[in-house]
């Protein structure tokens, strides 16, 4: 059986379509949920990207706008335009498409090597991997206590190790700070190349994130008058990062408002370098009523 580390580098091996065109999937027990994860989009399209940019120079930014919410039940469609190839830079622009219409676009830029100054913030001071218990442990202690329909998605074995350091309580959330820290790393070490490092963390880099801003209101995803969606998505990756060793992801929000939050994100290496910098602003809004036909 695969596991789901080699899953989802599965998923990051694009298929060629033509020069810079590529396809690609979801996994078949994604099929049923109402979107594609707005991370696997993100990775996908940031793989397909690297498949265009010489070897050598490593993505250092990324943003991209969620347009329409991906159908999983169909492939997804990559275009790369080749925006500039320059001498230490080179950019480029991805639209993922289903349905014949966009549902990302991304713009990224890529970078040689450069010995410059260098300066960062420390990290927070928080409890490590070891003294926390995994977010798949918590899962099997209360799985009884889930809706026999979410019991599958919820124990399904993951691509990543999750250990939150003050996770929410989805049966009983009780309005918390809106800092939000979590270690994580891959169930396993990967032997791959820098690039897909970098897509490995885009991918999980848009977990967690959005939650930074339903933590002040006491709400969990589980809600069901809650509507939470990923508007947009940066990503700026400022050092050589190895997503199957342990990660800190310190993460808050500093503002929501208007059916809209503002989260943003740190991680760091478990020495205390800082690694990548993430922003999002996420749809955060009470379920509307279905229009009647």
């Amino acid at each position: 059986m695969t596991d789901a580390v080699s899953e989802l580098l599965n998923l990051l091996e694009l298929e060629r379509l033509e020069v810079d065109l590529f396809r690609g999937f979801t996994p078949e027990h994604e099929v049923g949920r109402p979107r594609v994860f707005g991370g696997q989009v993100i990775a996908q399209a940031l793989a397909a990207a690297y498949r265009t940019v010489e070897e050598g120079r490593l993505c250092h930014s990324l943003h991209a706008y969620f347009i329409r919410p991906g159908d999983p039940k169909i492939p997804i469609v990559f275009e790369v335009d080749r925006s500039r190839d320059g001498g230490s830079f080179t950019t480029r622009r991805v639209v993922a498409i289903q349905h014949g219409q966009q549902i990302l676009n991304m713009s990224a830029s890529f970078h040689i090597h450069e010995e410059s100054w260098d300066h960062q913030h420390d990290m927070p001071e928080v409890k490590q991997p070891e003294e926390l218990k995994s977010r798949a442990e918590l899962i099997e202690a209360f799985k009884d206590k889930l809706p026999e329909e979410q019991r599958e998605q919820w124990t399904r074995p993951q691509p990543f190790i999750l250990k939150e350091i003050s996770g929410m309580n989805p049966f009983d959330p009780k309005p918390k700070s809106d800092v939000n820290q979590v270690w994580f790393k891959t169930t396993r070490e990967v032997d791959v190349p820098p690039a897909m490092h970098h897509c490995l963390i885009a991918y999980v880099s848009d977990m967690n994130l959005l939650g930074s801003s339903l933590r002040p209101h006491g709400l969990h995803w589980t809600n069901p008058e809650l509507m939470t969606a990923s508007l947009d998505h940066a990503i700026w990756f400022h050092e050589p990062i190895h997503a199957d060793e342990w990660l800190l992801y310190s993460m808050d929000s500093p503002k929501a408002g208007s059916g809209r939050s503002f989260n943003r994100g740190a991680i760091f290496t478990r020495e205390g370098k800082l690694v990548a910098s993430v922003a999002q602003e996420g749809l955060m809004r009470k379920m509307r009523p279905r229009k009647k036909d």
